[in-house]
């Protein structure tokens, strides 16, 4: 089992990465911690935008259903890069696991970052994954 930090990674990078490793190596799982920290880059306003068109497109009864939870959002991203309507795309997705915070039996492993997604290339226009959540209607609990 893998873990990853998503503190401080850049969403779209992460989740192409990730998908990549669960296609390639067939028995590995990967799990993600602190989705709600994961980073978005561009302007506020204009993520805000984007994310509240795609959550409130289609019908209650027909779909398209867009999640507003982080952990949600991370993974229905990287099922956008799973072949995930085949057999090989869905066993792949099965092996994901992804969190809010992180889970006490994964507290004393050692969580890797990607290198390839930090947000360290960014200026300074981005905004994380917890704050999109909430302004698409997420409540985060307290603990």
């Amino acid at each position: 089992m893998e873990i990853i930090d998503g503190e401080g990674l850049i969403l779209g990078r992460l989740a192409s990465e990730v998908a990549k490793k669960l296609l390639k190596e067939k028995d590995k799982e990967i799990a993600i911690v602190n989705a709600e920290r994961v980073i978005i880059s561009g302007a506020k306003e204009r993520i805000y935008k984007d994310y509240k068109e795609r959550k409130d497109r289609g019908s209650r009864e027909k779909g398209p259903f867009f999640p507003k939870m982080p952990d949600r959002i991370v993974k229905r991203t990287i099922r956008g890069m799973l072949p995930y309507k085949q057999a090989r795309g869905r066993e792949a997705l099965s092996r994901l696991k992804v969190y809010l915070g992180i889970p006490e039996e994964y507290e004393k492993s050692e969580r890797k970052k990607v290198e390839y997604a930090k947000a360290e290339r960014l200026s300074r226009k981005y905004v994380t994954l917890g704050e999109v959540s909430e302004k698409l209607g997420w409540v985060p609990k307290q603990r």
